[in-house]
């Protein structure tokens, strides 16, 4: 009893600590409950982190399947702000909260705030938040910006992927699906270099008809993004690659199931489903 007395006092203590220092942290929207489930996720994983860092994030992954499914968790404020919601997800934030949860138990101080700093680190170009257009709203900008931090790598080429050239341009032809550019219309432009500077940089992918012959390159824990036929946009979705029983499935914040779930079929099942996709990137935590 005095074991379990001590044990909860000090996550309290650790909790009041969190709370102290997001405080002093300007510009986060974050909630009790999402400060709970951080240290839920912490105190659950610790003595996991010296898996390799897929592993592990796959490892969290998994450990928030059911968690509802919401569209546009991040686009629910005036203003930008850095948006910790572990309550709810979209595919994006699932990964983007998995994977900062994974570097920040890795880290040699493994606080609320370390974990408000990766998360910012991975959702913003070049790190740091300087409003909606410093968003890493691309996914193929994602990967480039994480892959200069060192947090990813695009394995895609290497596994045997093919180039793809893309013509990005959907946010900026389509502004009234975005209810910041929508509000304020000075933010295309930068939207639009950014989409220029994407349209004319080298990627590559596993076109889906092919990716039978990659997939036992395919590691646990891998970032997989579903690129898509959609005129101007790069990938219309992504989740993380879990093997089991000899084939790869797809752990993904699903809005047809409206939660975090394993896909009913294998992923090359689950692939060919989809009309508008036609390959995927594959990108590793580092």
């Amino acid at each position: 009893m005095k074991f379990r007395f001590f044990t909860v006092f000090l996550c309290l203590l650790f909790l009041i600590s969190f709370t102290t220092e997001l405080l002093a942290g300007p510009k986060v929207v974050v909630s009790e409950k999402d400060q709970a489930i951080f240290l839920e996720k912490l105190n659950r994983f610790a003595t996991h982190r010296n898996l390799p860092t897929g592993a592990l994030l796959l490892e969290i992954g998994l450990d928030f399947k059911g968690t509802p499914y919401v569209d546009k968790t991040l686009d629910h404020n005036s203003s930008e702000q850095l948006v910790v919601n572990l309550r709810e997800f979209d595919c994006t934030t699932f990964v983007e909260s998995c994977l900062a949860i994974a570097l920040t138990i890795k880290n040699a101080n493994p606080s609320f705030a370390n974990y408000c700093a990766q998360l910012e680190r991975i959702r913003y170009r070049n790190g740091i938040q300087k409003g909606y257009e410093s968003r890493l709203h691309y996914f193929s900008e994602w990967i480039i910006d994480n892959q200069v931090k060192g947090i990813v790598e695009d394995v895609t080429a290497k596994i045997g992927g093919i180039s793809h050239p893309m013509n990005i341009n959907f946010m900026s032809l389509h502004p009234n699906f975005y209810a910041q550019l929508s509000s304020n219309p000075a933010l295309i432009n930068p939207i639009k270099e950014v989409e220029k500077k994407l349209s004319s940089a080298k990627f590559f992918y596993i076109p889906k008809e092919q990716l039978s012959s990659h997939l036992s390159e395919i590691l646990d824990g891998d970032i997989i993004a579903l690129t898509t036929r959609i005129s101007g946009l790069d990938v219309s979705h992504l989740g993380i690659a879990y093997k089991q029983n000899g084939s790869v499935w797809f752990l993904n914040a699903s809005s047809l199931l409206g939660s975090v779930s394993i896909t009913p079929k294998p992923l090359i099942g689950y692939l060919n489903d989809s009309k508008n996709c036609n390959g995927v990137f594959v990108v590793r935590a580092k």
